[in-house]
């Protein structure tokens, strides 16, 4: 079993990671700036307090086995303007932390439009111009990773993102989102990530993962209703 140090435990990906990892018998350090009341508790996840883009992070990595990043920015107006450097200074955090404290293994999230070069509908990319600026962003995490020898790192690129239950029958490409694919089960995505994590999966790569779903959650209207209101 490992020990896990999860950040973004809260989140619409984190908290089913953070559940799979405890299901699976792994211990869990979930690291929050402000944890919700009333969150999980189970005798082998810890919470710890700290920010992700405030002060060293080496005071986590003790014990530690693998780093693994599960947080995401909101889609309010005032963070698709200017969005705090979440992905950016938090990668360059956590890779300075796991170099002074001697850990490897690091798995994030990135996205699929993170690549001005994935295959994506037309529409998809107009109606999500808002998103650009932290699309961005990942463009330059994942450009922070890669020059990180140092660091056995994952930047996985999931699709259109989907609350839905877990299938495991996602496809996994390293070239281009999955053929015929636009969305991403959050339970399939948190699966995939501990599945890298865990088992040194595609270590220095940055794997696209994706499925085919019904045709009306692929459509722009399921994407207007998504995303507005905001």
């Amino acid at each position: 079993m490992s020990n896990i140090l999860l950040f973004g435990s809260t989140g619409d990906t984190g908290t089913p990671l953070l559940e799979q990892a405890l299901d699976a018998g792994h211990t869990v350090r979930g690291a929050e700036r402000d944890w919700p009341r009333g969150f999980i508790e189970h005798e082998r996840f810890e919470k710890r307090e700290a920010d992700l883009l405030d002060g060293d992070l080496a005071h986590l990595m003790d014990g530690i086995d693998v780093v693994i990043s599960a947080v995401g920015l909101g889609r309010d107006p005032q963070t698709l303007i200017n969005p705090p450097p979440l992905y950016t200074e938090g990668a360059v955090n956590m890779v300075e932390a796991m170099r002074k404290t001697g850990k490897k293994r690091l798995v994030v999230i990135s996205a699929a439009f993170a690549d001005p070069k994935a295959t994506v509908p037309l529409w998809f990319k107009g109606a999500t111009a808002a998103l650009d600026r932290i699309f961005r962003q990942m463009g330059e995490m994942e450009r922070v990773l890669r020059v990180c020898d140092d660091i056995d790192w994952t930047a996985v690129r999931p699709g259109w993102l989907l609350n839905r239950k877990l299938t495991g029958d996602f496809e996994v490409s390293l070239d281009d989102m999955p053929r015929n694919t636009l969305r991403t089960r959050r339970p399939d995505l948190a699966q995939f990530m501990l599945e890298c994590a865990l088992e040194d999966k595609h270590v220095r790569e940055r794997p696209f993962i994706a499925r085919k779903e019904d045709v009306k959650l692929e459509t722009p209207p399921a994407l207007i209703e998504e995303l507005w209101p905001f």
